[in-house]
């Protein structure tokens, strides 16, 4: 059970990496989504960005479902972090 919520742990923060970078590179205007490898991460974090966009659509031309989306991830993280590694099976 350990190695399962490690494993969990691990893919959440590597996507919160992601996202990070995501985000990040949105701010160069200059960027072509269409090519790699930024297409390959735009179909990466886009389906998760796109769930929170529908809750808080963009205001002013600023995207707040960034903000949504590192609060999910930080909750299940800590929910994952809580569950006790000596569960009996």
């Amino acid at each position: 059970m350990s190695l399962l919520i490690t494993t969990l742990i691990t893919f959440v923060t590597f996507y919160s990496y992601l996202l990070i970078i995501r985000v990040l590179l949105t701010w160069f205007p200059t960027i072509n989504w269409y090519n790699q490898p930024f297409a390959a991460l735009a179909q990466i974090t886009d389906p998760y960005l796109n769930l929170f966009r529908s809750i808080i659509p963009p205001l002013g031309g600023m995207d707040f479902s960034p903000i949504l989306a590192f609060l999910a991830l930080n909750v299940v993280t800590g929910l994952l972090s809580a569950i006790p590694s000596n569960l009996p099976l």
